[in-house]
């Protein structure tokens, strides 16, 4: 499908530290996976969540990876907001058009209305996270995809594949596509080689799951967007099907506090793990087809 274009620098360019760090993406790529947080006083956060993260706004967000050639972005529910999509409906509200998308946290009494109204603003996926608290449980999926199959949503997983191998492939099984956040985020010690990395690995060869190369740092022991350790994994996945991987910051790294991914430490990171030929399908075609497809 075409992919809009936008104007790139829009004045940000000027904040790039490194300027060798400018556009190492292609025209209309797209970032996956990022959060915004606003003034708890404006957006309260629920009182059994994982972590509590800083003000992290838009401005501060394109400041950072514009410069490197993100052109469209979606952006993620975190788990501190609980059921309140206040702060996410606001700005996908505010968003320039076509630009960006939304992903959502559905739960099995969710109203209608608020599916409805969210998918008009440009929510096209419910999150899934297993991770920390606050977030849908595993058990309700069945009951999530049911809820948003009709609008051709998909459900994002926020899982250790490796505690529970068949959970991606039971939930390609509910009719909906499965989008498996971080890697698929796998034990250390297991790495590409688990059982629920080769069975996200399968599925991904069927064309039945999705992987986003996002978060490298929280399947790392030193907390690295560049970790060696992570490369082996990031490989067995391109090998398994490019056109099934999408790219995303996570920025702003919330609950990650061991040392500080920069951009462009992000950016390369993708450029070293996925071959020159394969990037344009990565940062653009994929994104565009998932998200912007229906």
């Amino acid at each position: 499908m075409n992919s809009p274009s936008f104007n790139r620098c829009a004045g940000d360019c000027d904040a790039v530290e490194n300027p060798a760090e400018q556009y190492l993406f292609p025209e209309n790529s797209c970032d996956t996976h990022f959060h915004v947080f606003g003034r708890p006083d404006d957006f309260p956060l629920i009182a059994e969540r994982a972590y509590t993260p800083a003000v992290a706004s838009m401005d501060g967000y394109w400041k950072a990876f514009r410069p490197l050639g993100v052109d469209r972005c979606v952006l993620v529910q975190p788990s501190v907001y609980g059921r309140d999509h206040g702060l996410l409906k606001q700005t996908l509200r505010h968003a320039e058009a076509g630009r960006m998308r939304g992903v959502a946290v559905i739960y099995e009494d969710t109203p209608e209305a608020e599916i409805e109204a969210l998918h008009v603003l440009g929510v096209r996926g419910a999150r899934c996270n297993a991770l920390f608290s606050g977030g849908v449980s595993v058990s309700s999926l069945q009951a999530v995809a049911d809820r948003i199959r009709g609008l051709g949503w998909h459900v994002q997983l926020l899982v250790n594949v490796d505690e529970d191998p068949g959970l991606a492939q039971r939930v390609a099984d509910m009719g909906v596509a499965v989008v498996v956040d971080h890697f698929g985020h796998p034990s250390r010690q297991l790495g590409a080689g688990g059982p629920g990395s080769r069975n996200l690995q399968a599925l991904m060869k069927e064309g039945r799951a999705w992987v986003k190369f996002s978060g490298a740092y929280r399947i790392s022991a030193t907390a690295s967007a560049v970790d060696p350790a992570v490369t082996p994994i990031a490989h067995a996945l391109v090998q398994a099907n490019p056109h099934r991987i999408v790219w995303g910051s996570d920025w702003p790294h919330p609950g990650i506090k061991a040392r500080s991914n920069s951009a462009g430490e992000l950016a390369q990171a993708l450029v070293d793990w996925v071959p020159e030929e394969y990037r344009h399908t990565v940062l653009v075609d994929n994104p565009a087809r998932l998200y912007w497809g229906h």
